[in-house]
């Protein structure tokens, strides 16, 4: 069995073989393409949205990401512990004349093998279809994602989020402080982000919010804007009411031990069973709840949770996230820590890169033990550039822009490529209380929030933006 791309034939082993204009379709549980060529590059596709996404070398072995504890929020557990280059749903492999031969799965639970010789593609469990094509890497992976579902409706809206600047350390005084300096500017959103709630799993207002989150809804639209909540619905820790309350509603491993869901805030996580109809029926009466506070741009995060233990749990998290859009109705839902290909159709907006935090780099982390998931703007960039292509199928978020110096470590240069990178996706978004910023960086804000820049592109990674060229390479 071959494929055939003009003058280059590609030897395969399939079920079935269908061909489209151009490219090829492919059936099986199994598939293999074995390109004519040494692949100098393989695309290694992420799990989820901080999982990383780039072009690796397929001699390297990958190393193995430490501390063992994290793996389940880093990406899919087995791609981290395969020892070689897996990727989710999809991989590529680069000709040395710059071509593309790519195989992308097009139903859930895929990964995908990289050699220099061989692109591999397994579903965790029964058959699926294959999308196989070969051509300039940005043609091939533009016709994939036209066969991916999709949900676009406008521009993404304008946001300011409270994460970047209090973390965990929100209350009722200071939103309502920040609302009035975020009111002055045109911002669309005002989202509370971690910190409001009791505990994971808690999701009632807390302490420092004592007339509770509908009244803090409400203050919001009357200042003309959207109110946003964080909700990580799926994840619980054991100090919560509902790990005691409800043993039953963790996910498990086949001995009844709750399945590790990663490691955050300086505790175990463990997951709900998304499999579960009653946990459905929690989560789905959570977002009622919510709404009927008055949010309707919903931040849901660690979604992951809800498909552990990987590929092998994306129908169970598909299943329960069209459950929450359901219940959603036209709220608007950003969804982060989350499978990605088995988000798509789903999200309006969705996080494609790790959190980008106000420093380039932890090398500590990167560099010994071999994270490129965590927090950093490096991070950041490099894995949302590499899922630009999924532009035409979701709003892609590469999260919040840095406008001030205070409380931040980045250099100038760094920070014009991630409000470059607002530009390529039209998501824009930060964290700076309008407060922290001298005149001229609260200018540029107001001009990064009411102006759209013109997008050229000049190269594989060179960008015009407005009068500015910015170039990713050096990043990625």
């Amino acid at each position: 069995m071959r494929a055939r791309f003009g003058g280059l034939e590609v030897p395969l082993q399939a079920g079935a073989l269908e061909p489209l204009p151009g490219d090829y379709l492919l059936r099986g549980g199994e598939v293999r393409a074995f390109p004519p060529f040494r692949g100098e590059a393989f695309f290694r596709h992420g799990w989820q949205s901080w999982s990383l996404a780039a072009w690796v070398d397929p001699r390297e072995p990958p190393k193995p990401l430490l501390p063992e504890e994290r793996r389940p929020q880093a990406d899919d557990p087995f791609l981290l512990e395969a020892g070689a280059w897996w990727g989710s749903g999809l991989g590529a492999l680069r000709a040395p004349g710059g071509e593309v031969l790519l195989l992308g799965a097009l139903d859930l639970g895929a990964r995908v093998l990289g050699r220099e010789d061989l692109l591999l593609g397994r579903y965790a469990s029964g058959e699926g279809r294959w999308f196989l094509a070969y051509g300039p890497e940005a043609e091939v992976f533009a016709a994939y994602a036209r066969l991916l579902p999709r949900r676009l409706s406008g521009r993404p809206p304008r946001v300011w989020c409270s994460w970047y600047s209090f973390f965990t350390e929100i209350g009722e005084a200071l939103l309502l402080q920040v609302l009035e300096e975020v009111a002055g500017l045109p911002f669309e959103v005002f989202q509370v982000d971690d910190g409001w709630q009791r505990a994971l799993g808690d999701w009632e207002a807390n302490g420092r919010f004592p007339r509770g989150m509908a009244f803090l809804a409400e203050r919001i639209r009357e200042k003309g804007l959207r109110a946003g909540l964080w909700l990580a619905p799926f994840l619980v820790t054991a100090e919560s009411p509902l790990y005691r309350e409800r043993p039953e509603w963790l996910l498990r491993d086949g001995e009844g031990r709750p399945l590790p869901a990663g490691f955050n805030w300086g505790k175990p996580l463990y997951a709900l069973d998304s499999g579960n109809e009653e946990v459905l029926d929690h989560v789905a009466g959570l977002v009622r709840e919510v709404r009927a506070w008055g949010y309707d741009y919903l931040k849901l995060d660690f979604l992951y949770a809800a498909a552990l233990p990987g590929a092998e749990g994306e129908g169970r998290y598909r299943r329960a996230m069209e459950r929450i859009r359901e219940e959603a109705g036209d709220a608007y839902l950003l969804f982060c820590g989350a499978p990605i290909l088995a988000s798509l159709g789903l999200a309006d907006g969705l996080r494609v890169g790790p959190d980008a935090a106000p420093y380039w780099d932890n090398e500590d982390r990167t560099l010994w033990l071999h994270d490129p998931t965590g927090p950093g703007l490096r991070n950041a960039i490099r894995t949302t550039f590499h899922r630009l292509w999924l532009g035409e199928n979701v709003q892609v978020d590469p999260d919040v822009v840095y406008f001030r110096n205070r409380f931040a470590l980045l250099r100038e240069e760094e920070r014009r490529l991630q409000e470059g990178m607002a530009h390529l996706t039209g998501f824009k978004a930060t964290s700076d209380p309008p407060s922290w910023l001298t005149p001229e960086e609260r200018e540029r804000l107001f001009a990064f929030l009411s102006q759209d820049q013109r997008v050229k592109p000049l190269g594989p990674h060179r960008f015009q933006v407005g009068e500015e060229v910015l170039d990713y390479g050096p990043v990625l």
